[in-house]
């Protein structure tokens, strides 16, 4: 789910958190009582299988391809093309406040990188801890909005609310169960930038739920949006607001659902990455 689905704590930090909670479908069928998909006939599976080999074929071709024609060899620095299909070449961050990225870059590669791993701390299940939640606001947020913000946060993610996705009042999950909220940006794209502002919009999937046999709410995936409104403010780029938007959402796969413990275990054996432009 998406912060929209999940954790709608902000709208230009201004919202309320709310829940979709994802309910099995149907009985039966998936590990989580929801239905399972039927496979596809043989003949679509054939026309994938014919697919794919084209795109690794004219994947290896392009990049097997030896320069562009031009007379550098490399894109313009502000080209779409550019911006949209290859990382900058940058080392990420390699510092860390509370556990969170910081001291990103001054420019627009900074920005881009700072929103992405911004993104993932807002919409993760820390933000749902009391605990961890005031540590997340001062690190991730501008100064002057760590008050309003800490109170919006505080008065979204009720006990009640937390009940709803299966948590205690600490946020955590019932024992036997593993409350699950990861998100992994897929792009970054800059829509306005100055030296003390930014806006940059994160293109965002993930894996949003609580692994556990008798759970109402199973893990699911979801896409969406993320819009950063940044501002620079002491020596790295902090969030003054954000909202979200669904999608763009691919079709959805044919995979067999995994059981709750192999997502718990996924969950709890792999760990998060830090993300650069």
């Amino acid at each position: 789910m998406s912060l929209g689905d999940e954790h709608q704590a902000t709208e230009g930090y201004g919202g309320t958190g709310q829940t979709r909670t994802r309910l099995p479908e149907g009985e039966g069928g998936g590990p989580y009582g929801g239905a399972r998909r039927t496979g596809r006939s043989s003949s679509r599976s054939l026309v994938t299988v014919v697919g794919v080999v084209v795109l690794l074929i004219a994947a290896i071709a392009f990049a097997n391809r030896g320069g562009d024609g031009s007379a550098s060899g490399t894109p313009e620095a502000d080209s779409p093309k550019a911006a949209a299909t290859a990382p900058s070449g940058e080392k990420p961050v390699d510092t860390k406040t509370g556990g969170i990225p910081s001291g990103f870059a001054h420019d627009r590669q900074g920005a881009e990188s700072a929103a992405a791993n911004y993104a993932v701390v807002l919409v993760s299940s820390d933000i749902l801890k009391p605990d961890s939640r005031a540590a997340i606001v001062q690190q991730v947020f501008v100064q002057d909005k760590h008050a309003s913000l800490q109170e919006r946060f505080d008065k979204a993610y009720t006990e009640d609310f937390l009940k709803n996705l299966g948590l205690d009042a600490k946020g955590n999950a019932a024992a036997g169960s593993t409350y699950v909220s990861r998100t992994m940006p897929v792009g970054t794209k800059v829509t306005s930038y100055s030296d003390t502002t930014a806006a940059v919009e994160v293109w965002c999937t993930g894996v949003f739920g609580t692994a556990g046999e008798k759970t109402t709410n199973p893990v699911s995936s979801d896409w969406f949006t993320m819009t950063l409104q940044l501002r620079w403010a002491g020596d790295d780029w902090k969030v003054d607001s954000f909202s979200q938007k669904d999608g763009p959402a691919p079709v959805p796969g044919d995979h067999k659902a995994s059981t709750a413990e192999e997502m718990a275990k996924a969950v709890q054996e792999y760990g998060g990455l830090t993300y650069a432009r």
